[in-house]
Protein backbone atom coordinates (compact mmCIF):
# COMPACT_ATOMS: atom_id res chain seq x y z
CA UNK A 1 0.00 0.00 0.00
CA UNK A 2 1.25 3.46 -0.26
CA UNK A 3 0.59 6.56 1.17
CA UNK A 4 0.24 8.83 -1.68
CA UNK A 5 -1.66 9.07 -5.59
CA UNK A 6 1.25 7.31 -7.98
CA UNK A 7 2.90 10.29 -9.86
CA UNK A 8 5.89 10.87 -11.59
CA UNK A 9 7.28 12.38 -8.60
CA UNK A 10 7.26 9.69 -6.57
CA UNK A 11 10.40 8.33 -9.21
CA UNK A 12 12.06 12.01 -8.46
CA UNK A 13 14.69 10.42 -6.23
CA UNK A 14 16.00 8.38 -8.84
CA UNK A 15 16.10 11.22 -11.44
CA UNK A 16 17.92 12.99 -8.46
CA UNK A 17 20.53 10.42 -8.62
CA UNK A 18 20.77 10.42 -11.87
CA UNK A 19 20.92 13.44 -12.45
CA UNK A 20 23.65 14.59 -10.28
CA UNK A 21 25.92 11.33 -10.63
CA UNK A 22 25.74 10.32 -14.63
CA UNK A 23 24.50 13.67 -16.30
CA UNK A 24 26.68 15.56 -14.25
CA UNK A 25 29.52 13.26 -15.01
CA UNK A 26 29.41 13.62 -18.68
CA UNK A 27 28.68 16.73 -18.93
CA UNK A 28 32.21 17.56 -17.39
CA UNK A 29 33.71 14.20 -19.03
CA UNK A 30 34.81 13.20 -15.86
CA UNK A 31 33.32 10.35 -13.65
CA UNK A 32 35.12 10.69 -10.71
CA UNK A 33 34.12 14.39 -10.31
CA UNK A 34 30.96 13.51 -8.55
CA UNK A 35 31.41 9.95 -5.90
CA UNK A 36 28.42 7.81 -6.39
CA UNK A 37 28.49 7.46 -2.80
CA UNK A 38 27.62 11.57 -2.11
CA UNK A 39 25.21 10.86 -5.11
CA UNK A 40 23.15 8.82 -3.58
CA UNK A 41 23.43 10.58 -0.15
CA UNK A 42 22.01 13.77 -1.31
CA UNK A 43 18.84 11.50 -3.61
CA UNK A 44 18.61 9.42 -0.03
CA UNK A 45 17.49 12.78 1.98
CA UNK A 46 15.82 14.27 -0.84
CA UNK A 47 13.73 10.91 -0.82
CA UNK A 48 12.83 11.15 2.96
CA UNK A 49 12.22 14.91 2.73
CA UNK A 50 9.27 14.13 -0.04
CA UNK A 51 7.80 11.18 1.65
CA UNK A 52 4.34 12.60 3.33
CA UNK A 53 1.97 11.03 5.54
CA UNK A 54 4.40 9.95 8.15
CA UNK A 55 6.25 11.03 10.79
CA UNK A 56 9.90 11.39 10.19
CA UNK A 57 10.78 9.26 12.13
CA UNK A 58 8.58 6.25 10.27
CA UNK A 59 10.18 7.39 6.62
CA UNK A 60 13.31 6.55 8.16
CA UNK A 61 12.63 3.79 9.90
CA UNK A 62 10.91 2.53 6.68
CA UNK A 63 14.26 3.72 4.38
CA UNK A 64 16.42 1.54 7.04
CA UNK A 65 14.09 -1.56 6.34
CA UNK A 66 14.72 -1.01 2.87
CA UNK A 67 18.56 -0.99 3.19
CA UNK A 68 18.39 -3.95 5.47
CA UNK A 69 16.50 -5.91 3.32
CA UNK A 70 17.53 -10.26 3.80
CA UNK A 71 18.67 -9.82 -0.24
CA UNK A 72 21.24 -6.62 0.64
CA UNK A 73 22.35 -8.13 3.71
CA UNK A 74 22.86 -11.03 1.60
CA UNK A 75 24.94 -9.01 -0.86
CA UNK A 76 27.02 -7.05 2.01
CA UNK A 77 28.09 -10.38 3.50
CA UNK A 78 29.70 -11.03 -0.32
CA UNK A 79 31.11 -8.09 -0.53
CA UNK A 80 33.32 -8.04 2.66
CA UNK A 81 34.23 -12.12 2.10
CA UNK A 82 34.93 -11.42 -1.31
CA UNK A 83 36.74 -7.95 -0.80
CA UNK A 84 39.05 -10.38 2.33
CA UNK A 85 39.45 -12.93 -0.07
CA UNK A 86 40.67 -10.74 -3.32
CA UNK A 87 42.76 -9.18 -1.36
CA UNK A 88 44.69 -11.67 0.97
CA UNK A 89 44.83 -13.82 -2.48
CA UNK A 90 46.76 -10.87 -4.29
CA UNK A 91 49.10 -10.55 -1.16
CA UNK A 92 49.43 -14.38 -1.45
CA UNK A 93 50.66 -14.11 -4.87
CA UNK A 94 47.79 -16.20 -5.92
CA UNK A 95 46.19 -13.79 -8.68
CA UNK A 96 49.38 -13.06 -10.31
CA UNK A 97 50.03 -17.09 -10.86
CA UNK A 98 46.97 -17.76 -12.34
CA UNK A 99 47.42 -14.60 -14.46
CA UNK A 100 50.60 -15.94 -15.51
CA UNK A 101 49.49 -19.13 -16.08
CA UNK A 102 46.72 -17.84 -18.59
CA UNK A 103 49.08 -15.87 -20.14
CA UNK A 104 51.19 -19.11 -21.20
CA UNK A 105 48.51 -21.44 -21.59
CA UNK A 106 46.32 -19.08 -23.97
CA UNK A 107 47.86 -17.82 -27.33
CA UNK A 108 47.80 -13.61 -26.91
CA UNK A 109 44.69 -13.66 -29.75
CA UNK A 110 42.50 -15.61 -27.37
CA UNK A 111 42.75 -13.92 -24.12
CA UNK A 112 39.84 -11.81 -24.59
CA UNK A 113 37.53 -14.36 -26.06
CA UNK A 114 38.60 -16.85 -23.66
CA UNK A 115 37.52 -14.51 -20.53
CA UNK A 116 34.04 -14.17 -22.16
CA UNK A 117 33.50 -17.90 -22.81
CA UNK A 118 35.16 -18.87 -18.90
CA UNK A 119 32.52 -16.05 -17.96
CA UNK A 120 30.02 -17.74 -19.75
CA UNK A 121 30.53 -20.61 -18.78
CA UNK A 122 30.48 -20.71 -14.96
CA UNK A 123 28.08 -18.47 -15.26
CA UNK A 124 25.74 -20.97 -17.03
CA UNK A 125 26.91 -23.42 -14.50
CA UNK A 126 26.50 -21.53 -11.14
CA UNK A 127 23.42 -19.44 -12.41
CA UNK A 128 24.26 -16.34 -10.57
CA UNK A 129 26.27 -13.12 -12.29
CA UNK A 130 27.82 -12.07 -8.87
CA UNK A 131 29.53 -15.37 -8.42
CA UNK A 132 31.24 -14.92 -11.74
CA UNK A 133 32.07 -11.43 -11.43
CA UNK A 134 33.69 -12.45 -7.75
CA UNK A 135 35.29 -15.84 -9.48
CA UNK A 136 36.99 -14.09 -12.53
CA UNK A 137 37.34 -10.11 -12.21
CA UNK A 138 40.98 -10.10 -10.03
CA UNK A 139 41.89 -12.74 -13.27
CA UNK A 140 40.51 -10.14 -15.55
CA UNK A 141 42.46 -7.46 -13.38
CA UNK A 142 45.71 -8.62 -13.52
CA UNK A 143 45.67 -9.89 -17.21
CA UNK A 144 44.71 -5.96 -18.09
CA UNK A 145 47.52 -5.34 -16.18
CA UNK A 146 50.16 -7.60 -17.91
CA UNK A 147 49.05 -6.77 -21.26
CA UNK A 148 48.48 -2.98 -21.15
CA UNK A 149 44.57 -3.62 -22.04
CA UNK A 150 42.31 -1.13 -21.54
CA UNK A 151 40.97 -2.18 -17.53
CA UNK A 152 37.36 -1.21 -18.12
CA UNK A 153 36.75 -2.89 -21.09
CA UNK A 154 38.49 -6.14 -19.83
CA UNK A 155 36.42 -5.96 -16.93
CA UNK A 156 33.00 -5.61 -18.59
CA UNK A 157 34.16 -8.59 -20.86
CA UNK A 158 33.55 -10.58 -17.65
CA UNK A 159 30.37 -8.75 -16.73
CA UNK A 160 28.92 -9.11 -19.85
CA UNK A 161 29.57 -13.31 -19.65
CA UNK A 162 28.16 -13.39 -16.29
CA UNK A 163 24.83 -11.86 -17.48
CA UNK A 164 24.96 -14.75 -20.34
CA UNK A 165 24.31 -17.14 -17.83
CA UNK A 166 22.32 -15.29 -15.62
CA UNK A 167 19.88 -15.22 -18.50
CA UNK A 168 19.88 -18.64 -19.67
CA UNK A 169 20.76 -20.70 -16.51
CA UNK A 170 18.21 -23.61 -15.09
CA UNK A 171 19.01 -22.44 -11.48
CA UNK A 172 19.63 -18.64 -11.95
CA UNK A 173 16.40 -17.34 -9.50
CA UNK A 174 16.12 -14.90 -12.28
CA UNK A 175 14.78 -18.30 -14.77
CA UNK A 176 13.25 -19.70 -12.21
CA UNK A 177 10.85 -16.70 -11.28
CA UNK A 178 10.61 -15.71 -14.57
CA UNK A 179 9.13 -19.20 -15.40
CA UNK A 180 7.00 -19.66 -12.28
CA UNK A 181 4.91 -16.20 -12.97
CA UNK A 182 4.10 -16.86 -16.80
CA UNK A 183 3.55 -20.48 -15.89
CA UNK A 184 5.88 -22.48 -18.44
CA UNK A 185 8.66 -24.67 -17.69
CA UNK A 186 12.16 -23.96 -17.73
CA UNK A 187 13.04 -26.25 -20.76
CA UNK A 188 10.61 -24.42 -22.80
CA UNK A 189 11.94 -21.04 -21.85
CA UNK A 190 15.51 -21.63 -22.57
CA UNK A 191 14.81 -22.96 -25.89
CA UNK A 192 13.51 -19.51 -26.58
CA UNK A 193 15.94 -17.58 -24.70
CA UNK A 194 18.56 -19.45 -25.96
CA UNK A 195 17.66 -18.71 -29.72
CA UNK A 196 17.12 -14.69 -28.98
CA UNK A 197 20.82 -14.57 -27.08
CA UNK A 198 22.69 -16.85 -28.43
CA UNK A 199 23.40 -14.81 -31.89
CA UNK A 200 24.15 -12.10 -29.94
CA UNK A 201 26.94 -13.91 -27.82
CA UNK A 202 28.40 -14.85 -30.75
CA UNK A 203 28.15 -11.61 -32.43
CA UNK A 204 30.29 -10.30 -29.27
CA UNK A 205 32.59 -13.18 -29.68
CA UNK A 206 33.99 -12.54 -32.76
CA UNK A 207 34.15 -8.74 -32.02
CA UNK A 208 36.48 -10.23 -28.86
CA UNK A 209 38.41 -12.72 -31.39
CA UNK A 210 38.86 -9.18 -33.21
CA UNK A 211 39.93 -7.53 -30.41
CA UNK A 212 42.12 -9.62 -28.97
CA UNK A 213 44.57 -9.77 -31.70
CA UNK A 214 45.79 -6.42 -30.79
CA UNK A 215 46.82 -7.92 -27.19
CA UNK A 216 49.84 -8.26 -26.65
CA UNK A 217 51.32 -10.75 -23.72
CA UNK A 218 54.80 -9.83 -22.22
CA UNK A 219 57.97 -10.77 -24.27
CA UNK A 220 59.35 -12.44 -20.64
CA UNK A 221 57.35 -13.94 -18.46
CA UNK A 222 58.14 -15.47 -15.05
CA UNK A 223 58.03 -19.10 -13.73
CA UNK A 224 54.67 -20.23 -12.98
CA UNK A 225 54.29 -20.72 -9.21
CA UNK A 226 51.52 -23.25 -9.92
CA UNK A 227 50.51 -24.19 -6.22
CA UNK A 228 49.76 -20.41 -5.56
CA UNK A 229 46.85 -21.13 -8.15
CA UNK A 230 45.30 -23.74 -5.90
CA UNK A 231 43.10 -21.82 -3.76
CA UNK A 232 41.82 -19.76 -7.43
CA UNK A 233 40.91 -23.49 -8.51
CA UNK A 234 39.34 -24.41 -5.70
CA UNK A 235 37.05 -21.00 -5.55
CA UNK A 236 36.19 -21.71 -9.54
CA UNK A 237 35.77 -25.34 -8.95
CA UNK A 238 33.38 -25.95 -6.15
CA UNK A 239 31.34 -22.18 -7.73
CA UNK A 240 30.73 -24.81 -10.60
CA UNK A 241 29.41 -27.64 -8.45
CA UNK A 242 27.10 -25.53 -7.05
CA UNK A 243 28.16 -24.62 -3.60
CA UNK A 244 26.83 -21.06 -2.19
CA UNK A 245 29.44 -18.23 -2.91
CA UNK A 246 29.47 -17.41 0.33
CA UNK A 247 30.80 -20.92 1.70
CA UNK A 248 32.84 -20.67 -1.41
CA UNK A 249 34.93 -17.28 -0.41
CA UNK A 250 34.98 -18.78 2.93
CA UNK A 251 37.02 -21.54 1.97
CA UNK A 252 38.88 -19.47 -0.44
CA UNK A 253 39.68 -17.38 2.17
CA UNK A 254 41.25 -20.12 4.71
CA UNK A 255 43.02 -21.93 1.84
CA UNK A 256 44.48 -18.15 0.99
CA UNK A 257 45.26 -17.48 4.60
CA UNK A 258 47.05 -21.14 5.23
CA UNK A 259 49.26 -21.27 1.92
CA UNK A 260 50.47 -17.68 2.46
CA UNK A 261 51.43 -18.22 6.10
CA UNK A 262 52.70 -21.90 5.44
CA UNK A 263 54.77 -20.30 2.27
CA UNK A 264 56.04 -16.94 4.03
CA UNK A 265 53.95 -14.89 2.52
CA UNK A 266 53.06 -13.70 5.64
CA UNK A 267 52.18 -14.33 8.41
CA UNK A 268 49.66 -14.99 11.31
CA UNK A 269 48.62 -10.93 11.79
CA UNK A 270 49.66 -10.51 8.21
CA UNK A 271 46.88 -11.78 6.44
CA UNK A 272 44.29 -10.51 9.33
CA UNK A 273 45.80 -7.23 7.97
CA UNK A 274 45.26 -8.33 4.39
CA UNK A 275 41.67 -9.51 5.13
CA UNK A 276 41.24 -5.86 6.96
CA UNK A 277 42.69 -3.88 3.58
CA UNK A 278 40.11 -6.45 1.46
CA UNK A 279 37.11 -5.18 3.76
CA UNK A 280 37.99 -1.71 3.93
CA UNK A 281 38.25 -1.73 -0.22
CA UNK A 282 34.91 -2.86 -0.32
CA UNK A 283 33.38 0.26 1.82
CA UNK A 284 32.45 2.45 -1.23
CA UNK A 285 30.64 -0.33 -2.48
CA UNK A 286 28.71 -1.77 0.77
CA UNK A 287 27.57 2.07 1.59
CA UNK A 288 26.60 2.47 -2.20
CA UNK A 289 24.01 -0.70 -1.58
CA UNK A 290 22.81 0.73 1.88
CA UNK A 291 21.88 3.93 0.48
CA UNK A 292 20.18 2.60 -2.62
CA UNK A 293 18.11 -0.03 -0.70
CA UNK A 294 16.76 2.90 1.21
CA UNK A 295 16.04 5.02 -1.29
CA UNK A 296 14.44 2.47 -3.86
CA UNK A 297 12.24 1.22 -0.98
CA UNK A 298 10.94 4.78 -0.44
CA UNK A 299 10.09 4.92 -4.03
CA UNK A 300 8.00 1.70 -3.68
CA UNK A 301 6.21 2.97 -1.06
CA UNK A 302 5.80 6.37 -2.63
CA UNK A 303 4.11 5.04 -5.56
CA UNK A 304 6.72 5.07 -8.05
CA UNK A 305 6.91 1.31 -9.44
CA UNK A 306 2.71 1.60 -9.45
CA UNK A 307 3.14 4.90 -11.28
CA UNK A 308 5.70 3.36 -14.00
CA UNK A 309 3.01 0.29 -14.23
CA UNK A 310 -0.12 2.47 -15.06
CA UNK A 311 2.03 4.45 -17.33
CA UNK A 312 3.00 1.76 -19.67
CA UNK A 313 -0.14 -1.00 -19.55
CA UNK A 314 -2.18 2.14 -20.72
CA UNK A 315 -2.04 2.26 -24.29
CA UNK A 316 -1.15 -1.59 -25.72
CA UNK A 317 -1.80 -2.17 -28.92
CA UNK A 318 -2.08 -5.76 -30.20
CA UNK A 319 1.22 -8.93 -29.37
CA UNK A 320 3.76 -6.33 -30.08
CA UNK A 321 2.61 -3.69 -28.18
CA UNK A 322 2.50 -5.92 -25.12
CA UNK A 323 5.72 -7.83 -25.85
CA UNK A 324 7.47 -4.58 -26.03
CA UNK A 325 5.28 -3.17 -22.18
CA UNK A 326 6.22 -6.72 -20.65
CA UNK A 327 9.96 -5.64 -21.39
CA UNK A 328 9.40 -2.08 -20.57
CA UNK A 329 7.78 -2.56 -17.16
CA UNK A 330 10.78 -5.24 -15.96
CA UNK A 331 13.37 -2.72 -17.03
CA UNK A 332 11.57 0.40 -15.05
CA UNK A 333 10.94 -1.65 -12.17
CA UNK A 334 14.43 -3.01 -12.63
CA UNK A 335 15.83 0.68 -12.49
CA UNK A 336 13.98 1.33 -9.54
CA UNK A 337 14.69 -1.62 -7.57
CA UNK A 338 18.47 -2.41 -8.62
CA UNK A 339 17.59 -6.34 -8.62
CA UNK A 340 16.48 -8.21 -11.44
CA UNK A 341 15.31 -11.23 -9.41
CA UNK A 342 12.77 -8.26 -7.71
CA UNK A 343 11.62 -6.36 -10.81
CA UNK A 344 10.65 -9.93 -12.27
CA UNK A 345 8.75 -10.95 -9.10
CA UNK A 346 7.33 -7.59 -9.01
CA UNK A 347 5.99 -7.40 -12.33
CA UNK A 348 5.63 -11.14 -13.12
CA UNK A 349 1.60 -11.22 -12.51
CA UNK A 350 0.86 -7.88 -14.22
CA UNK A 351 3.29 -9.44 -17.35
CA UNK A 352 1.15 -13.04 -17.33
CA UNK A 353 -2.25 -10.72 -17.07
CA UNK A 354 -1.04 -9.18 -20.12
CA UNK A 355 0.10 -11.56 -22.14
CA UNK A 356 -2.86 -13.90 -21.39
CA UNK A 357 -5.26 -10.80 -22.74
CA UNK A 358 -3.48 -10.11 -25.95
CA UNK A 359 -2.23 -14.37 -26.70
CA UNK A 360 1.36 -13.76 -26.03
CA UNK A 361 3.20 -17.12 -25.66
CA UNK A 362 4.09 -17.91 -21.73
CA UNK A 363 7.04 -19.09 -22.94
CA UNK A 364 8.56 -15.83 -25.17
CA UNK A 365 7.16 -13.81 -22.11
CA UNK A 366 9.36 -15.40 -19.48
CA UNK A 367 12.17 -14.69 -22.16
CA UNK A 368 11.68 -11.24 -22.42
CA UNK A 369 10.69 -11.10 -18.52
CA UNK A 370 14.47 -12.30 -17.99
CA UNK A 371 16.40 -10.98 -21.19
CA UNK A 372 15.10 -7.09 -20.45
CA UNK A 373 15.47 -7.25 -16.62
CA UNK A 374 19.75 -8.72 -16.87
CA UNK A 375 19.81 -6.17 -19.97
CA UNK A 376 18.52 -3.37 -17.25
CA UNK A 377 20.47 -5.16 -14.34
CA UNK A 378 23.86 -4.92 -16.60
CA UNK A 379 24.28 -1.53 -17.25
CA UNK A 380 22.88 0.18 -13.63
CA UNK A 381 26.13 1.55 -12.40
CA UNK A 382 24.48 0.64 -9.05
CA UNK A 383 23.35 -2.36 -9.90
CA UNK A 384 25.40 -5.14 -7.40
CA UNK A 385 27.17 -6.77 -10.56
CA UNK A 386 28.65 -3.44 -11.54
CA UNK A 387 29.41 -2.32 -8.05
CA UNK A 388 31.12 -5.60 -7.43
CA UNK A 389 33.37 -5.46 -10.67
CA UNK A 390 34.13 -2.42 -9.96
CA UNK A 391 35.07 -2.53 -6.47
CA UNK A 392 37.44 -5.11 -7.20
CA UNK A 393 39.14 -3.46 -10.23
CA UNK A 394 39.35 -0.07 -8.28
CA UNK A 395 37.39 1.75 -10.69
CA UNK A 396 34.48 3.54 -11.07
CA UNK A 397 31.37 1.64 -12.04
CA UNK A 398 30.40 4.52 -14.75
CA UNK A 399 34.28 3.54 -16.86
CA UNK A 400 32.50 0.07 -17.69
CA UNK A 401 29.36 0.85 -19.00
CA UNK A 402 30.69 1.86 -22.21
CA UNK A 403 32.19 -1.39 -23.17
CA UNK A 404 29.73 -3.78 -21.91
CA UNK A 405 28.71 -5.17 -25.74
CA UNK A 406 27.01 -8.54 -24.62
CA UNK A 407 24.60 -6.88 -22.83
CA UNK A 408 23.95 -4.12 -25.04
CA UNK A 409 23.68 -7.01 -28.23
CA UNK A 410 21.44 -8.70 -25.89
CA UNK A 411 19.19 -5.98 -25.65
CA UNK A 412 19.36 -5.15 -29.38
CA UNK A 413 18.61 -8.87 -30.29
CA UNK A 414 15.74 -8.70 -27.50
CA UNK A 415 14.08 -5.82 -29.40
CA UNK A 416 14.35 -6.93 -32.83
CA UNK A 417 13.22 -10.04 -31.22
CA UNK A 418 9.72 -8.62 -30.93
CA UNK A 419 9.45 -6.62 -34.07
CA UNK A 420 10.42 -9.34 -36.64
CA UNK A 421 7.98 -12.03 -34.18
CA UNK A 422 11.45 -14.23 -33.78
CA UNK A 423 11.22 -17.14 -32.81
CA UNK A 424 8.05 -18.03 -35.24
CA UNK A 425 6.87 -20.80 -33.65
CA UNK A 426 6.36 -18.78 -30.08
CA UNK A 427 5.68 -15.78 -31.83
Amino acid sequence: MVNCKCNWFSLSPLLVFLGLYLVTSILVNDFYKVPITVAFMVSSIYAVCITRGIPLGERIQRFSQGASSPSLMLMVWIFILAGAFARSAKDMGAIDATVNLTLQLLPESMLLPGLFLAACFISLSIGTSVGTVVALTPMAVGIAQQTGTLLPMVVAIVVGGAFFGDNLSFISDTTIVATQTQGCRMSDKFRVNIRIVLPAALLVLCLYLFLGHSVQAPTEMPDVQWYKVIPYLVVLVTALCGMNVMLVLVLGLLLTGGMGIALGCYDFFGWFDSMGRGILGMSELIIVTLLAGGMLELIRYNGGIDYIMQMLTRRIRGKRGAEFTIAGLVMFTNVCTANNTIAIMATGPLAHDIATRYGVDSRKSASLLDTFSCLAQGLLPYGAQLLMAAGLASISPASIIGYLYYPMAMGTFAVLSILFRYPRKYS
